[in-house]
């Protein structure tokens, strides 16, 4: 009887010491944010359970987690883009995540439909307009901005940019090859300048009068008007916000996620679970939108201030799946067209 009693503390002791071993998460993360580093050390102060975060580009982190195969340290993959969430997926790289707390947490048009990753957040992909030189009544489509009324007024970033890639993909997926060729090819032509530089870059040069329509993701005017710079405060001020393809029958605006992956081979998949739940919930969701001015996965969660203000919308309800799968045909498109 002694000597069980030996071997049952002995065994307990083991596990013991296995569980304080992967007291931790590994995740690869494309994500640069402040509010990330809040999150993290939130959860670690909440569970004990310390979060290691790697950063790269997303096909570098991807392409590591091939190599790394069995072996690899990461328990979750977390980026900006659903297209390289699917590309993930394709790579054979991810398992599915089955958690009844999360799918409580997530709204149901923003779940991958295979329930191989989740959101955590998510920005429209809309249009910022001069106060002084363009009426609202201007505007209406993403497909509008085509016509010729545009013409040298148009402001973007580069064809490189995965916002932008996601956006052709979006459209790829809902008009077909021959129209998203043709409205690449107007929009090229209406461009106010060569792309160049990011979002906020293209609100700042409508505030400079060089050009009068922007496309940029949302949460980037919630950065500009909530900066301690001055000058980003007043280029946020100059511009108004506008969501394309509201109409009664249209399908909405282009949206695109934060989200994570769990790794084919996460050691430590149960405080990675944990962590999810976690940052779908109520509380995080809540710091997510007033620190990043993105808008919540979770339903319950209201967006923050700057952004309830800008009014509710309606956003395509596209799998997001699309935005990978279509990715190199949107791509094919920037080049045909001339996009650079």
């Amino acid at each position: 009887m002694k000597n069980y009693i030996i071997l049952f503390f002995s065994l307990l002791i083991f596990f013991s010491c296995e569980e304080n071993n992967s007291n931790e998460i590994n995740i690869y993360s494309k994500r640069h944010y402040q509010v990330d580093i809040k999150q993290y050390e939130n959860f670690e102060k909440l569970t004990g359970i310390k979060v290691n975060v790697i950063k790269a580009g997303d096909d570098e982190l991807l392409e590591r987690l091939k190599n790394e195969g069995k072996n690899s340290p990461a328990d979750l993959f977390v980026t900006v883009d659903a297209g390289k969430l699917q590309k993930g997926v394709e790579m054979g790289l991810f398992q599915q995540i089955k958690s009844d707390v999360i799918d409580n947490n997530v709204s149901d048009d923003l779940k991958d439909v295979n329930g191989f990753w989740i959101p955590i957040t998510y920005r429209a992909r809309l249009l910022v307009y001069s106060n002084e030189r363009v009426e609202k009544s201007e505007l209406s489509t993403y497909e509008d901005l085509s016509d010729e009324k545009w013409k040298g007024r148009l402001l973007v970033r580069s064809s490189s940019n995965a916002y932008n890639q996601a956006l052709m993909s979006s459209l790829y997926a809902n008009l077909g090859e021959e129209a998203v060729t043709d409205w690449s090819a107007g929009v090229v032509g209406n461009f106010a300048r060569d792309p160049k530089g990011n979002d906020r870059d293209q609100v700042r040069s409508i505030a400079a009068g060089q050009g009068d329509v922007a496309i940029v993701n949302s949460y980037y005017i919630g950065l500009l008007l909530s900066s301690e710079k001055d000058s980003d405060v007043a280029a946020g001020k100059s511009v108004s916000v506008f969501f394309p393809n509201q109409a009664v029958g249209d399908r909405g605006a282009h949206i695109n996620i934060s989200g994570f992956a769990m790794t084919k081979n996460a050691p430590n998949k149960e405080n990675a679970m944990k962590l999810l739940e976690y940052l779908t919930g109520e509380e995080a969701q809540n710091t997510y939108v007033n620190n990043s001015y993105e808008y919540p996965a979770n339903p319950k969660v209201l967006p923050s201030e700057i952004v309830q203000s800008w009014g509710e919308f309606k956003r395509d309800k596209l799998d997001l799946n699309a935005l990978g799968t279509y990715r190199e045909d949107a791509i094919k498109i920037f080049d045909k067209t001339g996009w650079k």
